[in-house]
């Protein structure tokens, strides 16, 4: 499995308080199938994880979302946490990449409470999703189709529910990123 991803480049999104299994997991197993994976927050330096009630361990940043362009990208990875997308689904500069991902075409994983980002970048009308069910009604709310799944794709956008799907999760969005651009993946 180890060439599965040679030549893909995955970013993945977050910030302080995301949790952490949602973001190391996905990211070893990328790596493990041949990927480059790149760590972008709004601040340079290093993020901190939120792992069994309690801060957790820190993860070195790649690149600051205002130097980050989905071109640069094959696909995009957005980790959970109820911090992590809290802080950036408000954030116009983390709106634009995100948007910029689906208007592409390119695979999009968000996991637990990572899809509340889709929520404000408007790209969530009609799709077919699950997340951490405290947030069911706001993807609803969004225009999402909500199911309870482990995990659910829909043209290219990979959705999953908690940490204990994330065995699924990760291998949907292997595949997913294997596949390369989606054309029902829209903004």
């Amino acid at each position: 499995m180890a060439s599965t991803l040679e030549n893909k480049v995955v970013a993945v999104i977050a910030t302080h308080g995301f949790e952490q299994s949602e973001l190391l997991e996905p990211v070893k197993g990328l790596r493990d199938a041949g990927a480059k994976v790149e760590i972008i927050a709004p601040e340079a330096g290093e993020i901190r994880g939120w792992t069994d009630g309690n801060w957790g361990d820190s993860v070195k940043v790649d690149r600051v979302v205002k130097d980050a362009s989905a071109e640069s990208y094959d696909a995009l990875v957005l980790p959970g946490g109820v911090l992590n997308p809290d802080k950036l689904r408000g954030r116009s500069d983390v709106q634009n990449l995100v948007r910029a991902f689906f208007e592409a075409g390119k695979p999009v994983s968000a996991i637990c409470h990572g899809p509340q980002v889709l929520i404000d970048c408007g790209v969530l009308k009609d799709r077919r999703v699950t997340s951490y069910h405290s947030i069911k009604q706001d993807l609803i709310n969004a225009g999402a189709e909500w199911v309870d799944e482990a995990v659910v794709t829909d043209q290219g956008l990979t959705t999953s529910r908690t940490p204990d799907d994330l065995p699924q999760f990760v291998a949907k969005t292997i595949e997913e990123v294997a596949e390369g651009v989606h054309a029902g993946q829209t903004a």
